[in-house]
């Protein structure tokens, strides 16, 4: 059986994260109290159960109940039930902005004086155990809901026990660095197509816009460090036991120079064997 524990800050997309799991075959069990979840996973996981992937989702709804999740995480280890933790995550800014357009009362509302940022920041607080102790990160800052049902579909389609996932994603630094990337490599010292007209309104899928990217010794040199620092990394990264690995590359806008070299590396790793998907989060603006 496949146990997956979801949890993160409020307005961070826990819902439809739910909604794209159920999508795919798990059977999702919502707001349960942390003392719950052991009891839950020992039924699904007896001979006779249908319930081969789960996903609980516990957070702070569940008031002073949410304190006991890490004794019974450590309970559910303790009895040879193994799980992952994905932890849904969102800058201040975007949440409070969510909260505003919804007009949901945030669950350390009445706990708090200062509105909602001061929840948002207490909450933070109590979290940041979780979130450091997580197995997946997902920062849905700049994602839309497909875009968050389409990295979801990424990390949990395939069996969880198949070994590291790796996401390649580009992005353009003028919208935001991805707050759960491992690795962030910044390409914007390159020839930038944005100022060849005929390349301007073309991106890194394009192969004129790659030809012209790579057309310098100083791209294909920096892409021959990467790929040999990544090719370091990796190991010691599954020999550490994680379960995913972000590796990012920006530049300015995020449609040129970085989807070409996300492409490269992705490629690169594929041809390895690795687990990997690409991802271009900004190409589209």
């Amino acid at each position: 059986m496949d146990l997956l524990i979801v949890t993160g800050l409020s307005g961070a997309g826990k819902s439809r994260a739910i909604d794209a799991l159920e999508d795919i075959g798990f059977y999702c069990v919502d707001n349960m109290p942390p003392k719950l979840i052991s009891k839950v996973a020992e039924i699904c996981l007896a001979a006779d159960s249908k319930f081969k992937r789960v996903a609980i989702v516990t957070d702070m709804r569940g008031g002073d109940l949410f304190y006991g999740l890490f004794e019974e995480l450590d309970e559910l280890q303790g009895k040879g039930l193994k799980y992952k933790l994905l932890f849904l995550d969102a800058t201040d800014q975007e949440l409070m902005r969510r909260y505003k357009e919804t007009r949901r009362r945030h669950p350390l509302a009445d706990l708090t004086s200062g509105g909602i940022g001061e929840a948002i920041r207490n909450e933070r607080v109590l979290l940041k155990p979780a979130r450091e102790r997580a197995d997946y990160i997902i920062d849905t800052t700049h994602l839309s809901a497909n875009e968050l049902k389409q990295r979801m579909n990424n990390i949990f389609l395939d069996e969880l026990q198949n070994g590291m996932l790796i996401n390649v994603m580009s992005f353009g630094f003028k919208y935001g660095s991805p707050a759960e990337a491992d690795l962030v490599f910044d390409v914007r010292c390159l020839p930038n197509p944005y100022y060849v007209d005929a390349l301007k309104n073309k991106t890194g899928l394009d192969q004129e816009v790659r030809d012209y990217v790579m057309n310098s010794s100083s791209s294909m040199e920096l892409l021959d460090k990467l790929k040999d620092l990544i090719g370091f990394l990796i190991p010691l990264y599954q020999k550490e036991g994680k379960s995913q690995l972000m590796i990012a590359v920006g530049c300015t806008g995020g449609k040129h120079r970085s989807v070409t070299f996300a492409e490269n590396i992705y490629h690169y790793l594929s041809e390895q064997g690795g687990n990997v998907r690409v991802v271009h989060r900004d190409i589209a603006k």
